[in-house]
C-alpha cells in the first residue's frame, strides 16, 4: 500500500437538519473502499454544556468553535483523510448569530485562516423538512438566519475551486460519492485508489478464469460541476 504523502480534509458543513452527518458517514465508506485510512470528526456541537440552538450564547457557540479545531488537530495526523462533521465556517456562522452579528471575541481572522486548512468543504443544501431529533431545533426561521449567514461568509472564506454544493434530498442510499472521492484524491495529488483494490468494491479483483471478461465498473450515479483542480 502507497499511503497518500499528506493527510487531506474534507468538511461536511451546513445549517442543522440537512443530513450532514449522514452524508459525513457515506463519504468516509467510500474512501474505505478504496483502501484509504480515513478518521472521522463528530459533531462537537452536541457535547456543549453551555447550551445549543436559538438561546446559545455567544460563549456558548466560542466553545463549538474551539472544540472543533481541537478535534481537527487530535485527528488530522491519525489517517491519511479527516472527514469532519461540520467545520469551523458554519460553526462561525452560529457564533455570529448568538453574538448578534458582532465578533465579540475577534475570531474571524482566526476562522478565516483555518478555513483555508479544509481541502474540500460540501455543503448540504437546506432541501428537505426539519425533523425532531430531541437535540436541534425544529425552526425553520432559525435555520434560514443560519443559510443567509453562511451565504455571506462562504464566498469569502472559501476558495471557490473547493467548495461543492450537494442539496440534502440527494443525499439518499443510493448517492455515488465516488466523484467527490476523487476530487479530493486530485487536491491531493495522489490516486484515490490503493494498488490492488477495484473500483469502488473495495476488495482486490479475483483472478479471471481463462475465456472469462470481466465486467465494466459502473458509470457514476451523480455527476457533478466541479471546477477544476489546483492543489495547494
Amino acid at each position: 500500500m502507497t499511503a497518500w504523502t499528506r493527510h487531506a480534509k474534507i468538511a461536511f458543513v451546513g445549517s442543522h437538519g440537512i443530513r450532514k452527518t449522514t452524508a459525513a458517514h457515506a463519504f468516509v465508506g467510500a474512501l474505505q473502499r478504496a483502501g484509504r485510512s480515513v478518521e472521522y470528526g463528530r459533531e462537537v456541537v452536541r457535547d456543549n454544556p453551555l447550551g445549543i440552538n436559538e438561546t446559545a450564547t455567544g460563549e456558548a457557540q466560542l466553545w463549538v468553535l474551539v472544540s472543533q479545531v481541537r478535534q481537527e488537530l487530535e485527528l488530522a495526523p491519525k489517517a491519511e483523510a479527516l472527514v469532519t462533521d461540520r467545520g469551523v465556517v458554519d460553526n462561525f456562522a452560529y457564533y455570529l448569530r448568538a453574538c448578534g452579528m458582532v465578533d465579540r471575541f475577534s475570531v474571524e481572522p482566526f476562522v478565516r485562516a483555518w478555513s483555508g486548512t479544509y481541502d474540500l468543504v460540501v455543503r448540504l443544501l437546506p432541501d428537505i423538512a426539519l425533523r425532531p431529533d430531541g437535540v436541534r431545533s425544529t425552526s425553520d426561521a432559525f435555520r434560514d438566519e443560519i443559510e443567509a449567514i453562511l451565504d455571506r461568509i462562504l464566498p469569502e472564506f472559501l476558495r471557490p475551486d473547493r467548495l461543492v454544493m450537494v442539496r440534502a434530498s440527494d443525499v439518499t442510499d443510493t448517492m455515488d460519492w465516488w466523484p467527490i472521492a476523487e476530487r479530493l484524491a486530485a487536491i491531493v495529488g495522489e490516486p484515490l485508489l490503493v494498488q490492488g483494490v477495484t473500483h469502488r468494491t473495495g476488495r482486490r479483483p479475483r483472478a479471471s478464469r481463462p475465456g472469462t471478461v470481466e465486467a465494466p465498473a459502473a458509470s457514476p450515479q451523480l455527476e457533478l460541476d466541479l471546477p477544476p483542480t489546483e492543489t495547494r
